[in-house]
């Protein structure tokens, strides 16, 4: 029986001893978080839009004749100069109404020499009254409406000249020639719903965006007295993200807001030389308003709002948290102006604030944009019986 005690009380003594390691278990580790230092340069302040591009002038074509169209002159999509014929119109029907007013203006030149003649003659007459006062009346009044007769005539020949130059449509501006609306043998009119197509001047090209009556005076404000927001010298972004590398200015200025949005339009002017910019296509528009020397940034991320209040969680070298309010400005990228709360290489939570609470000691690690804060830890291996 002794031994089976002996074994007893060895037992007994592990499972104390192992209750004892049990809660004596150290204290849980400093929470994982990313630090950044806060930067101190000169930052550009501006201001942005979404652009539609336009033609600085969009030519509407329409026929001014009505006839068949018998030939297109141009090729779609090219540019082509002021004057350049773009469509013909059949002008057999034309050219034969020319010669018809060439005809009565020639009858009318006949009848006018006559009379005039007529009325040559019987003034000498009129005046030792070999004729009478009435004779002279009539080849007078004959005379007037022959020449009255002409002048229509001749107008009506400049009339018929006019529609027969209307059968060669030509553009009006140089620019970008649009896709043809209509086809070989289509009967135009005037009156048509569709116009045959449209040339657009493109160089310089016009890019239309809407600011807000705030934005509107707070670019007056950082202008300064004496200057106007069209002399802010403006940058475009495309689609792709790429910057276009003419900057433009500002041309037209809406005489009114818009009561239903509260903007005001504005139309801004860019060099295009190479046509590389087409109307339909959309950009940003970027205004540079200042320069900020010295700014202090931070990630935008570092930044917290609670009920109006922007707060920065800052890491001091003791490793240890302070919540601290902070000013914050301009919005610059992916970076946020702090105006008063820092000083230039603090270190700021970027990563992992939600860990945190003011005096509590965490592990910092340098801010990697994208990264987690921490690796999961990898599962332990499954037991083998």
């Amino acid at each position: 029986m002794k031994p089976s005690l002996i074994a007893i009380s060895l037992i007994f003594s592990v499972l104390l001893a192992a209750c004892g390691e049990k809660s004596a278990a150290p204290p849980p580790a400093s929470p994982v978080v990313q630090v950044v230092a806060v930067a101190q340069r000169d930052v550009p302040i501006y201001m942005e839009w979404i652009g539609s591009l336009d033609g600085n002038v969009n030519a509407v074509i329409r026929p001014q004749v009505t006839g068949y169209l018998i030939k297109q002159l141009y090729r779609e999509g090219d540019l082509v100069k002021q004057g350049q014929p773009l469509f013909e119109i059949d002008p057999r029907t034309f050219e034969a109404a020319v010669d018809e007013a060439k005809g009565l203006r020639a009858q009318q030149i006949a009848r006018f020499e006559t009379t005039k003649a007529n009325l040559d003659r019987i003034k000498p007459l009129a005046a030792v009254n070999a004729v009478s006062q009435k004779d002279l009346d009539d080849a007078t009044g004959a005379h007037l409406s022959a020449k009255a007769q002409l002048e229509a005539a001749e107008a009506s020949l400049r009339t018929a000249k006019l529609n027969l130059g209307f059968t060669r449509i030509t553009s009006p501006v140089t620019g970008i020639a649009g896709i043809a609306k209509a086809q070989i043998g289509d009967l135009l009119s005037p009156s048509m719903p569709t116009e045959l197509t449209t040339v657009s001047t493109v160089d310089p090209v016009k890019v239309y965006f809407n600011i807000s009556e705030r934005e509107y005076l707070k670019m007056v404000a950082s202008l300064g007295e004496g200057k106007r927001p069209g002399q802010t010298p403006l940058d475009l972004f495309l689609v792709d993200g790429s910057q276009y590398p003419h900057q433009g200015k500002v041309a037209v200025f809406n005489r009114q807001v818009d009561t239903t949005t509260g903007t005001f339009k504005v139309a801004a002017l860019f060099p295009n030389p190479d046509n590389i910019l087409r109307p339909g296509q959309y950009g940003k528009v970027r205004a540079t308003m200042a320069v900020e020397k010295g700014a202090l940034l931070v990630p935008q991320r570092a930044v917290t709002e609670v009920q109006g209040k922007y707060l920065v969680a800052v890491v001091g070298a003791d490793n240890k948290v302070d919540i601290r309010p902070v000013l914050v400005g301009e919005r610059i990228g992916s970076e946020w102006i702090v105006s008063k709360g820092l000083q230039p290489g603090e270190q700021v939570i970027a990563e992992g604030t939600q860990k945190v609470r003011p005096g509590a000691t965490v592990n910092p690690q340098p801010f990697v944009a994208g990264a987690p804060a921490e690796k999961p830890a990898a599962p332990a291996p499954a037991a083998k019986g």
